[in-house]
């Protein structure tokens, strides 16, 4: 078993990084949306990632994952990333954060 140090890759130092994606409709980054489904860190730096948009469609569709793109780009220690795009499973609110949700003035109540 190896034992994380500060040098070493992984997935949440990528989900901090995409962070600082932020939907430009929702006003909110896309891994408290929901929008991020994986990030798999593989050897050799590179990184896969499986995402959705809030809708079929999504004008700011390239924009989302390019910025993943480029987000996972800037951590340390990646060399290659690949943005999948799916809409399986869809996304709906539930997928949120509950500060997403907070921020968006939704009622986590659990009932859509």
């Amino acid at each position: 078993m190896m034992i994380a140090t500060e040098s070493q890759l992984d997935d949440e130092k990528v989900k901090e990084a995409l962070r600082l994606v932020i939907d430009p409709e929702l006003g909110y980054n896309i891994v408290d949306l929901g929008l991020i489904y994986a990030v798999l860190v593989n050897d050799g730096g590179v990184v896969n990632i499986v995402m959705t948009t809030t809708t079929r469609g999504c004008p700011a569709t390239n924009y989302l994952k390019e910025g993943a793109r480029d987000a996972a780009w800037s951590v340390p220690g990646v060399e290659f990333v690949d943005v999948t795009l799916t809409y399986e499973p869809p996304w709906s609110p539930q997928k949120m954060s509950a500060t997403a949700k907070q921020h968006l003035g939704i009622a986590d109540s659990g009932e859509w």
